[in-house]
């Protein structure tokens, strides 16, 4: 039987003092089957934070990819995970990403999600 052992870690970005920006994601490990759903959630108190955002690292170790994330009421999920991911919430305070459909090893990874005040700008000045 397979299983599948998801780790997820909670970080906060952001240059203000570390001490006001804590940031909780639940549940801190889990262990499901190929074939189960995931419900990951995530919360923060720093009224500056205006968003929250969902990464992913493969069991291997390579670099974080950004699967979603949640910006006042805007929501988006990178275009290459939309079949196997749903992002929910606010990021002014919390957010929770749902794992539609473990597909098996290539879900096997930590999950981080980040609380910043950081901005995004779609169509950068030159």
């Amino acid at each position: 039987m397979i299983r599948l052992v998801i780790l997820l870690q909670a970080l906060a970005l952001s240059s203000s003092e570390l001490s006001k920006n804590k940031v909780d994601q639940t549940p801190t490990a889990l262990i499901k089957r190929p074939g189960e759903t995931v419900l990951l959630s995530c919360n923060h108190s720093n009224p500056s934070f205006d968003m929250i955002q969902w990464y992913k690292q493969s069991a291997e170790g390579q670099d974080l990819v950004l699967l979603a994330f949640v910006r006042f009421s805007y929501r988006d999920v990178e275009d290459q995970f939309e079949d196997l991911y749903n992002v929910s919430g606010t990021g002014g305070s919390q957010s929770s990403l749902h794992i539609l459909k473990l597909n098996g090893s290539e879900e096997r990874a930590v999950y981080f999600c980040a609380a910043s005040d950081a901005q995004r700008c779609r169509n950068p000045q030159p």
